[in-house]
């Protein structure tokens, strides 16, 4: 549960600081050509991603898992015609 509450955490304090209004204007630029929000918004994608992926890794219900094979097998097969 540990985990789980730290992904979440980690997700809310993302949430908040996407909202970067400390770099609205400006104007300098990260290594001479990417501008600072540019920059920032790069990082910020790359930190989401983590996140999204430490919540699926590690706080991921695995009866999600079992019911996921289930319900495959019930699924028409491809080609639409069900048998």
């Amino acid at each position: 549960m540990r985990k789980k509450s730290l992904i979440i955490g980690f997700l809310i304090l993302l949430f908040f600081l996407h909202q970067d209004f400390w770099l609205k204007d400006n104007p300098s630029l990260v290594f001479g050509f990417l501008p600072a929000t540019l920059a920032y918004h790069m990082f910020w994608t790359v930190a989401a991603a983590f996140g999204w992926w430490c919540l699926v890794r590690f706080a991921w219900p695995p009866e999600f898992e079992e019911s996921d094979s289930a319900t495959s097998a019930s699924l028409p097969k491809e080609g639409g015609a069900e048998e």
